[in-house]
């Protein structure tokens, strides 16, 4: 009898997570995905990171996982995006190497100690008495397990749509799988269809350059790592460039609406509404004379499938193929272009995220544990931060202790997670810095700051890690308390700032203009402080007034958080609830109070009434 302390299905970004943290750990994983040679594939587009999702790849490699790390070995380039505007949306994205990543992550997990990879499509569950048992494959070989983590992405009954146009399968052509979604819907899960898309690939060599404007990138270099320097040269990025739609690509797109799978009624999923397809902009955007499209490279290894192809970000369409011709060729400069692998939507199934725990656990299935796409979320980001968490607490469940929840002002994976189990979702989830109310104290520079030492009390971050963070802590406290007595005379200033007088670097620093360049030229002994931690401190002092205020906002919701619902509360015995709210505590079952004040349909009243029920029948003060 086969058997593990954890098994993993689905090798995407969430599995990675999932298997690489249980493993690292120390338990005994089995990772089952269908074909061994996608571990880590990308399917959609080419990068990693971005708006908001680029904080959370610091999140996860900050704990000890790998997508930070692989991104950064396997980069064609890198920008800062928002570096202009404040540090509470600035985020890291990267072009990848479509090549290297998956077998640069493949690498990563072949040499993994505790895990085993195998290929395989699970096509159902064991489970007993409510409790997870292992998993039947499609050959009928019954695989056992103490824990289980579903990450199948979106091959649950999978379908590629073009025009009138399906094929019954995954992302590339993959074998889907067709009945784990009808096991866990015979086992009391409530499935849903969602839906997503990605764009047509292109013939680099077919496109007239001369009309397009190239992508500028930064003279600096970034790294996602946060124990690894940025090992790329900037003068040797890869270029990216911009596209336009035009009168023409819309004229086209409107008279062909009924020929896509969206509009023409071919798709039953529900789609993306913050990465919409080109149609769908078309529609909903009337007034927009154009929209911006990126022209990325995919891949620089000689002999890949991805050689020489370019991904046209932004151009995701469900059209058939002849109708995709016609929408390229209208973009000025590809109106030579190549197509190389045409565009299609995918719609599959997933579950009701309300069903899973906070902990990432089922609600219906004890030791059973969800992450991804399958949760309802879009993103390999996304699908890696729940990765890893899934991954900690099935390893804290073995050992009996308690899970590891981020809260919302503690991660953008707390907020990404706390919105699933609390919100739901009907269509794919994106993570956006808007979600994040406490985004200013959630940055993409203090992700070590906030998180490795949990990755280092469950045993994923190293001593010497830890040992470098502390440093780090040390040296910014050290540093504030310095600058506010030492002095710069005012001779040094007058070229600098207007008002030149005699002040503090502390008070310096408070001046609007002034930033780490500026400080470098007055403040020679800055020479030789570590760039990361000079960075800290400037941010922390600069925004110390609005910093503080987070935290205060940040303390109430902490105390809301300490006020727990028993889990045996009877919601019916609550007098004069209101009957929306009722019905979404009993379906939710929520944890704490603040997590209750978050359910759509609960409101301040029903909170109150809420608070007094408790105080009456369990002692809990309000």
């Amino acid at each position: 009898m086969m058997k593990y302390e954890v098994i993993v299905v689905g090798g995407g970004h969430a599995g990675i997570e999932a298997a690489h943290a249980t493993a690292k750990i120390g338990h005994e994983t089995l990772l089952i995905t269908g074909n061994i040679r996608n571990i880590g594939d990308m399917p959609c587009n080419p990068s990693i990171g971005g708006t908001s999702k680029g904080v959370i790849v610091r999140e996860v490699d900050a704990l000890g996982g790998l997508m930070g790390k692989i991104a950064d070995k396997s980069l064609l380039q890198m920008k800062m995006l928002n570096g202009s505007k404040g540090p509470a949306v600035q985020c890291l994205r990267s072009q990848a190497d479509k090549e290297k990543y998956p077998a640069n992550m493949q690498n990563a997990l072949l040499n993994q100690e505790h895990l085993t990879l195998k290929e395989g499509l699970v096509e159902e569950i064991i489970t007993s008495q409510n409790k997870i048992q292992g998993v039947v494959l499609e050959d009928g070989t019954e695989i056992f397990c103490e824990s289980l983590i579903l990450t199948t992405g979106t091959y649950l009954k999978s379908n590629i749509l073009r025009g009138s146009e399906s094929t019954e399968e995954g992302p590339h052509g993959e074998r889907r799988s067709n009945h784990l979604s009808d096991d866990l819907k015979s086992k009391g899960f409530k499935i849903i269809r969602l839906k997503t898309g990605t764009p047509p690939r292109l013939d680099a060599n077919t496109i007239d350059y001369s009309k397009l404007k190239e992508e500028l990138v930064d003279d600096v270099k970034y790294s996602f790592s946060h124990d690894e320097e940025a090992r790329y040269e900037v003068s040797k990025q890869e270029k990216c460039y911009l596209v336009y739609t035009n009168e023409l690509t819309h004229e086209i797109i409107k008279a062909n609406l009924k020929k896509s799978a969206m509009y023409g009624g071919y798709v039953s999923g529900v789609g993306p509404r913050y990465c919409p397809s080109i149609e769908d902009k078309i529609v909903k955007f009337k007034d927009k004379e154009k929209h911006i499209l990126f022209l990325e490279p995919q891949s620089m290894e000689k002999g890949s499938k991805y050689y020489g192809a370019l991904y046209l970000q932004g151009f995701s369409t469900s059209m058939p193929r002849d109708v995709q011709e016609e929408m390229v060729h209208s973009l000025v400069g590809l109106e030579n272009a190549k197509i190389l692998e045409y565009a299609y939507a995918i719609e599959y199934d997933a579950i009701d995220p309300l069903q899973v725990k906070p902990s990432l656990e089922s609600k219906i299935i004890e030791n059973l544990f969800t992450a991804g796409q399958i949760n309802g979320t879009s993103g390999y980001e996304e699908a890696a931060g729940q990765g890893i968490i899934a991954g900690i607490n099935a390893s804290l469940k073995l050992k009996n202790k308690e899970p590891l929840i981020l809260k919302r002002n503690e991660a953008y994976i707390g907020v990404l997670i706390d919105d699933l189990v609390t919100k739901g979702t009907i269509e794919p989830y994106r993570m956006l810095t808007s979600r994040a109310e406490y985004r200013l104290i959630l940055r993409h520079d203090n992700a070590d700051l906030r998180l490795r030492d949990y990755g280092y009390e469950v045993g994923l971050i190293s001593k010497e890690a830890k040992e470098r963070l502390d440093f780090k802590r040390k040296e910014i406290k050290r540093i504030k308390k310095s600058i506010q007595k030492e002095k710069i005379k005012k001779e040094c200033l007058v070229d600098i700032i207007d008002n030149a007088r005699t002040m503090s670097i502390y008070e310096l620093i408070k001046r609007p203009l002034v930033d780490m360049d500026v400080l470098l030229k007055v403040v020679p002994t800055f020479k030789d402080v570590d760039k990361e931690i000079l960075e800290e401190v400037i941010i922390d002092v600069k925004y110390e007034g609005y910093i503080e205020k987070t935290y205060r906002d940040a303390e109430k919701l902490l105390r809301m958080e300490s006020k727990q619902i028993p889990a045996d509360i009877d919601y019916d015995k609550v007098q004069n609830l209101a009957t929306e709210a009722r019905q979404k505590l009993k379906s939710v079952r929520p944890l704490t109070i603040a997590q209750a004040s978050r359910i759509s349909g609960v409101n301040p009243a029903d909170i109150s009434i809420l608070l007094v029920y408790l105080k009456k029948e369990y002692g809990k003060n309000e």
